[in-house]
């Protein structure tokens, strides 16, 4: 006899794509804790923690979203860095 509180059907996306690029392109080390909290999504399905593995899913996109957010800071920081450095470099 199947519960209400396991429901049937597919473990939520466990967003592995976004994870990996965030570690390729933007922010290595929560990339990886990305990708590590992604790649439990399955597992935890399976287990019959349909509500573990819908948190570990959501995790996994939390930290893909800020690793980019953190990457993409750096680079505008570095813009303006280098943006700086010519423009007090060519007053000499």
């Amino acid at each position: 006899m199947e519960t209400s509180n396991n429901p049937a059907g597919t473990p939520p996306d466990n967003n592995l794509v976004w994870a990996i690029i965030c570690t390729v392109l933007c922010c290595l080390p929560l990339g990886i804790v990305a990708i590590i909290k992604s790649t439990k999504v399955k597992e935890l399905w399976l287990q019959g923690d349909h509500a573990g593995a819908q948190k570990a899913a959501d995790d996994a996109k939390k930290y893909s979203i800020w690793g980019m957010v953190a990457g993409g800071v750096v680079v505008i920081l570095y813009i303006i860095f280098v943006v700086v450095l010519g423009v007090a470099g060519g007053g000499f």
